[in-house]
């Protein structure tokens, strides 16, 4: 795992604190896995009823995705790890 840049990984995670209500509504989560620098990614986890929820890619890159690009426009993708 590479040395993140503070400034990304907090930008990142405020992206996630801004989605982050919406999933708990639905009784699910998101958490932070990794961010690879080199490539552009971020890997999340979605938690809880996330998990085997039928629309959750649709959640990833539609809300999750588009909300970390907001804050941090450098990175090009946004995986679900499980």
């Amino acid at each position: 795992m590479t040395t993140v840049n503070h400034e990304l990984r907090a930008n990142v995670e405020k992206a996630l604190d801004e989605i982050r209500p919406f999933l708990k509504n639905d009784g699910g989560d998101i958490s932070l896995v990794e961010i690879n620098e080199d490539e552009n990614v971020v890997k999340v986890q979605l938690e809880g009823a996330c998990v085997g929820c039928s629309v959750n890619q649709m959640t990833l890159k539609s809300g999750v995705e588009m909300t970390i690009k907001k804050y941090a426009p450098q990175i090009e993708r946004v995986i679900n790890v499980s």
